[in-house]
């Protein structure tokens, strides 16, 4: 189905499956092994997973780095042994004397540029080995803080247990790349001396992408949307129009005069085709744009094969 062509879906991932398993159903729905995502979300969580596929993979990269909004809820009260639902109980401390006041300090100052150790059941690599799978072998796992930055971390709602011993908070996160929502909850649970897990998690943006404009993985088996490759990177990246000798030139791997610009460009053709993602560089004293991906072929520029 989409051999011929490349670019990005948006899915709104289903609770209980794992990226992976919304890869592998992608590439049956779109007849193609070249597939990838742009960030893992556990399976517990539902939401924005951007998929590439054939050329556009490479522009995954780019988007794993671009900021993540979240939608989550905290429970105070318990830690379990994943930091989420998906976990045991693994201790119980009262929530009662938890006040709204106590709640907005802790999340306040989990706001701005942290340091934070990710779960310890993480799909981080530890020499070679995922965290999660050493924890299963029995390991013990000692990640190291990362810095990470909390743009925005807003309450939207507190809820109270009929018995008050658990506290369940609404927040909106928004976050740079590597951020673990779970390990939020479970820090403000330990600032709060109540601990804390996730019970729910939705990514609703990744970048300038919205779940609002995803599609379901039944929706996608019964009609194959999906946003091209040159539409895709006018959306990332700022851009430049090229002409057809300059498209030429990057095609094989050639300079073209300078963008005057810092920033990653997309150099597209005058009709919206991407051509490649090119940078200013310098080289014996001259700065020159220079191809950093190239998308296209002579065959796309002329419209007859090279």
């Amino acid at each position: 189905m989409a051999g011929l062509v490349s670019g990005l879906i948006l899915v709104d991932k289903p609770a209980g499956w794992t990226s992976h398993d919304v890869v592998s159903r992608t590439r049956k729905i779109a007849g193609t092994r070249k597939v990838g995502h742009a960030g893992t979300l556990d399976p517990m969580a539902t939401g924005m997973l951007v998929i590439g596929f054939n050329k556009a993979t490479r522009l995954l990269t780019y988007i794993v780095e671009t900021t993540k909004t979240y939608r989550a809820t905290i429970r105070l009260g318990h830690n379990t042994s994943t930091d989420d639902a998906d976990g045991e109980i693994v201790q119980t401390r009262l929530a009662n004397a938890v006040t709204v006041d106590d709640i907005e300090r802790a999340i306040n100052d989990l706001t701005g540029t942290i340091q934070q150790v990710p779960s310890a059941v993480s799909a981080i690599k530890i020499d070679g080995k995922r965290a999660y799978q050493r924890v299963r072998d029995g390991e013990t796992v000692e990640i190291p803080s990362r810095e990470v930055t909390i743009q925005c971390f807003d309450i939207e709602a507190i809820r109270r247990a009929h018995d008050g011993k658990t506290i369940d908070v609404d927040v909106e996160v928004v976050c740079t790349p590597g951020t673990y929502i779970r390990a939020l909850a479970r820090d403000i649970g330990e600032a709060l001396q109540t601990g804390g897990y996730l019970t729910a998690l939705r990514r609703t943006a990744v970048g300038p992408y919205h779940v609002d404009n995803a599609v379901t993985l039944e929706q996608l088996g019964k009609e194959f949307r999906y946003t091209d490759i040159s539409t895709a990177a006018a959306k990332l990246f700022p851009t430049r129009t090229v002409s057809e000798a300059e498209a030429t030139d990057l095609v094989h791997g050639r300079r073209i005069t300078a963008s005057d610009s810092t920033e990653l460009l997309a150099a597209h053709l005058d009709n919206g085709k991407v051509i490649a993602l090119i940078t200013d560089a310098e080289r014996a004293g001259k700065i020159e744009s220079k191809p950093e991906i190239v998308f296209s072929t002579m065959e796309d520029i002329t419209g007859a094969p090279a």
